[in-house]
Formats: structure tokens, C-alpha cells, sequence
């Protein structure tokens, strides 16, 4: 087992199960206080660590609010539903094929990253006015959809297909317009040590913690189609995880996979699908 699954082994019942959707909460709530109080989030709810050590340690949490478009603008007020929306559909779908605990890892590490580069920042300039927020660790997640994903097409304004690796592509650049063009100033050092933190949460995920990435679509499609000719079982529940013999009747928010390096019909939860032992 590599490092994640010995994690998610002794800690793997601790994840937030619909963290997706809590998520989307947090950037609803930075839409609307964006559009209602404007400079409210900058001057007393995004990451300082100038302020958290005077006092407001809330900012340790409320950063998290940061307004994903820009509010005070005609333009974003209509495409924040089509961002947001956008949005949760990457982290339902990333949740869904990772996990629970690994799609809370990610988050989790983006999370605590920035906070730390916060303050070692601080740290080394010594200025008050150090601010960060998770803008750049959203962005990221993009890519780590794009990876799982290259072919699928998204259309884009509800009409142009466009397929998620070229987008990818875009928002690399993107970051690398935003890294160069940041500036010599706090502000562009703010900038350019959030885009390290996201760019370095999405690498040593995917290349010290990857198993994530053998569920492709095909793979996916392949084990929905053996499920559909397993007969369910004569409790009624069509799904029993073999290690702790919870169906969906226990639980309806429960996903349940079938090991293909089992030799058998083995059945397990999301909690315990990396973590048990193989039947051989």
C-alpha cells in the first residue's frame, strides 16, 4: 500500500462525505458577500497573517469564501451560476472516483499549504499585508479533472464543445501569464506563491498518490456493465461491501466497486475499496 492507502486506512472514516457540495456552499457565500458588501472578504476575511496573529484567527477559515468571479460586474453576476455549477460538477465528479478520503486529502493539503506559505511568508518580509485565498488551489483542481478526463467535452457558453485537455492548456497558460506578469511587489509574490502551492499540491498528489488515475471512463463503464449481471443479494440491497457488510440500505449515499485484482465476486465501500486485503 502506498502512503495515501495507509491513511485512508486508520483515518479513512473521518472524511467529510459531501464535501463537494459544502464547497459550493463557502463560494456561494463569497458571491453574495461580494456583491453585498464589497471589500468586506479583503479586509477582514481572506488569509493575513498579520491580522491572525493580532486576533482574527477566523481567517484561517474564512478564506475559504473567496468569490470564484468577480461580483461587482454585470459579467460575473450572470456567469457565477455557470462557474459554480461547473465546479461542482468537477469536485462531485473527482470525489466520486477517488474517494471521499483522497478527494478531502487534496483539498485538505491545497488547504493547510496555503496557509502555511502564508506565513512563511510573513515570516521573511515582514509585511502586513500579506493576503491569500484558495483561487489558485480551485484552478488546480481543473487540472486534476483534465488529467482523469483529456477527451471530455464540455460545452463551453452552453454551445461551443470543447474538449477539457485544451482547456487545460488555457488555465496552464493562464497561471503562467499570472506567475511572470505578478510583479515585484508583496501583492505579486502573494500571487506567485499561491500558484506554486496549487501547482505543487496537484503534482505530489498525482506522483506520490496516484491510484486514482486507473479509474478512466472505460474503466468505469466496464465494471457498471459487470454489476448490471450480478444478481443482488436476498436481503433486498443490491451492493454488500465484503469487509463490513454495509449496503445501501444502511446508507443511500454509499458507493460501492468491485476489486479487479480480487479473484472473485468481492464487492467493497468506498471506505474500504483501497484499504482491505486482497483475495487471491
Amino acid at each position: 500500500m502506498n502512503f495515501l492507502d495507509k491513511l485512508e486506512q486508520k483515518f479513512g472514516r473521518f472524511a467529510i462525505r459531501n464535501l463537494a457540495l459544502y464547497l459550493c456552499f463557502c463560494y456561494v457565500a463569497g458571491a453574495v458577500i461580494d456583491l453585498v458588501a464589497p471589500g468586506l472578504y479583503d479586509g477582514y476575511l481572506a488569509m493575513n497573517p498579520y491580522m491572525i496573529l493580532h486576533g482574527q484567527v477566523w481567517r484561517i477559515f474564512t478564506f475559504l469564501l473567496a468569490p470564484l468571479v468577480n461580483m461587482r460586474s454585470v459579467i460575473g453576476i450572470i456567469f457565477i451560476f455557470f462557474v459554480i455549477s461547473l465546479y461542482y460538477n468537477i469536485c462531485l465528479t473527482l470525489q466520486k472516483i477517488w474517494g471521499d478520503f483522497r478527494f478531502n486529502m487534496y483539498m485538505l493539503t491545497g488547504m493547510v499549504g496555503t496557509i502555511l506559505s502564508s506565513f512563511i511568508l510573513y515570516f521573511v518580509t515582514g509585511s502586513p499585508y500579506i493576503t491569500m485565498d484558495s483561487y489558485y488551489i480551485q484552478l488546480a483542481l481543473f487540472l486534476a479533472f483534465a488529467s482523469l478526463f483529456p477527451n471530455q467535452e464540455l460545452l463551453l457558453y452552453g454551445i461551443l464543445p470543447i474538449k477539457m485537455k485544451w482547456l487545460a492548456y488555457i488555465d496552464v497558460a493562464f497561471l503562467a501569464v499570472n506567475f511572470v506578469t505578478a510583479g515585484n511587489h508583496i501583492f505579486g509574490w502573494c500571487v506567485r506563491v499561491s500558484i506554486i502551492v496549487a501547482i505543487l499540491n496537484f503534482l505530489i498528489y498525482f506522483f506520490a498518490g496516484r491510484s486514482g488515475r486507473k479509474y478512466r471512463p472505460s474503466e468505469i463503464n466496464r465494471k457498471r456493465k459487470f454489476k448490471k449481471r450480478v444478481q443482488p443479494p436476498k436481503s433486498g440491497a443490491r451492493h454488500r461491501c465484503a469487509v463490513c457488510n454495509r449496503t445501501e440500505l444502511d446508507d443511500p449515499t454509499l458507493e460501492f466497486r468491485y476489486c479487479s485484482k480480487c479473484e472473485g465476486n468481492y464487492e467493497y465501500c468506498q471506505d474500504h475499496l483501497f484499504t482491505h486485503t486482497h483475495v487471491k
